[in-house]
């Protein structure tokens, strides 16, 4: 499984041309643009760490936006970074990171896959988020297979090296397979969490010196099956304010080789044995591909939103919400599953679609309730199977298709030409990059082709407004806009933040 990763913004000339080739390696971010009025204003460095925009590396409270790139170099991978303004996101305010990058623990090797998962936060409390990266099939001589990098944000972006984290037992596998960063234990400073193949692992607040003397720390009671192949974990207040004292986490993957099914649970966080209040929410079903979390009832409880685009059986593809509850997921009213024959959500639901292939949750109009985006990547658009995107809104009654929107290559002020394979919606991202209290549209077609180059993949975005989503001034680019010269098979924008 593959999950988000963060964007930038090119030119419409760079998609059709091939794109712009930009050494980006040692770009620093511009400076920062005057707040406007209503406009994020930066957060101050600070001990306490927590009070830092998501995602803003360099302090100016701009939201960044990162993209893993990990079918680069071979598999060695790489990720994309670029810094967040007023105007949004340009190549031009961006940095290219692998793991031969100076400052960057680890050598970029094929088969790493530096970049499989990227998130964010503030690891070292001092202010500014931190690159989270995963290379889950790292192999070093002498350690367990796996690592998670941070790499330092600062006021000068990430340009003050990083260390990598390994898994504590010899015998663990795809350590950094996902990763989050919250409040586990409640007491009001957040620390990191990383899975891997088998387990979940967590570090206090204390930042880790990825010397092997800051070991994470296992589930105090292990509720995972033997066989689950893990994917990755989602953090939120599940439980609302009322609840735990902790953050709660939905940890999901597979059963065995992928045959028995997904596997879906979650557990609670705050002192005590963690890992005892858990909860099994899906094992064995239809095949959870994609899981977003976000408050898009805007009752101060986190939802769960999983993307199965292989339900029906016939792979026409769902999304189902469940709703967070005072005593948790699935305690309140009861999840909903909607899929494209159901009133007012935009298309046909037809075999293969694979509508809920990625899901993302933010809040595009501004109005308080998260809404939910939605890649259906064989979607059929002007006869083929070229993919789209659709957007559902958030109300106080939950899910709402009133309003709901579609968006594909052929719509007007959208740059491109549907084609067969496009995949346009394999990976969907929401996030206010420019700090005007509204979500915008990442939407990667990991299968575009740019010119000759096969599966090259594109990115496009789109911006949010009062009324949705709008394609006024939408902007768009490739991998050869951020420097990489070899994008073959590189499906740009396979993964986005999370």
């Amino acid at each position: 499984m593959r999950q988000r990763t963060l964007v930038t913004a090119a030119t419409l000339t760079a998609l059709a041309a091939g794109g712009l080739v930009v050494p980006l390696a040692t770009a620093a971010p511009a400076a920062a643009a005057p707040a406007a009025a209503g406009m994020a204003t930066a957060a101050a460095p600070s001990s306490e760490g927590e009070k830092t925009a998501r995602g803003d590396f360099n302090g100016d409270g701009y939201a960044d936006v990162a993209i893993g790139v990990p079918e680069a170099d071979g598999k060695a991978g790489a990720v994309v970074v670029t810094y967040g303004s007023a105007s949004g996101v340009s190549p031009s305010r961006s940095v290219r990171l692998t793991q031969d990058t100076a400052g960057v623990p680890g050598v970029a090797e094929a088969g790493d896959q530096f970049g499989e998962n990227v998130t964010s936060g503030d690891v070292n409390h001092d202010g500014y988020a931190d690159l989270i990266v995963g290379a889950p099939y790292e192999k070093a001589d002498g350690k367990p297979d796996g690592s998670l990098s941070v790499v330092w944000g600062g006021a000068r972006g990430l340009t003050s090296g990083g260390i990598a984290l390994n898994a504590p037992t010899a015998d663990d596998r795809n350590f950094g397979q996902g990763a989050s960063f919250s409040d586990l234990d409640g007491d009001g400073t957040a620390q990191l969490q990383v899975v891997s193949g088998r387990h979940f692992w967590w570090y206090s607040e204390v930042p880790p010196k990825g010397d092997g003397s800051d070991a994470p720390l296992p589930l105090e009671f292990d509720f995972l099956p033997d066989d689950v192949q893990l994917d990755g974990v989602v953090a939120g207040r599940f439980s609302g304010p009322a609840g735990t004292e902790g953050t709660d986490y939905v940890v999901y993957g597979k059963r065995g080789s992928g045959d028995g099914g997904d596997y879906l649970a979650t557990f609670r966080g705050g002192p005590g044995d963690i890992g005892y209040y858990h909860d099994v929410l899906s094992d064995g079903g239809a095949g959870t591909r994609s899981v977003a979390a976000g408050d898009i009832d805007k009752d101060g409880a986190t939802d769960l939103v999983t993307g199965e685009p292989a339900a029906g059986g016939r792979g026409g593809g769902a999304v189902t919400v469940r709703w967070g509850a005072p005593d948790g997921l699935g305690t309140g009213r009861e999840s909903v599953t909607y899929d494209q024959s159901d009133p007012g959500v935009p298309g046909t639901d037809e075999d293969g679609d694979r509508f809920g292939a990625d899901v993302s949750v933010g809040d595009v109009t501004g109005d308080g309730y998260a809404d939910l985006a939605v890649g259906v990547p064989s979607e059929v658009v002007r006869g083929t199977d070229a993919g789209a995107v659709v957007l559902l809104k958030g109300s106080a009654d939950g899910v709402s298709a009133t309003g709901a929107q579609t968006f594909h290559q052929e719509t007007t002020g959208v740059p491109g030409v549907a084609e067969d394979g496009d995949g346009f919606g394999s990976s969907v991202h929401l996030a206010d990059i420019d700090g005007n209290g509204r979500a915008d549209l990442f939407a990667a077609a990991e299968g575009e082709d740019i010119g000759t180059v096969a599966d090259a993949g594109a990115v496009w975005v789109l911006r949010g407004a009062a009324s949705g989503l709008t394609t006024s001034g939408v902007t768009s680019f490739n991998g050869a806009d951020f420097g990489f010269t070899d994008a073959a098979g590189l499906r740009f924008g396979e993964v986005f933040d999370h």
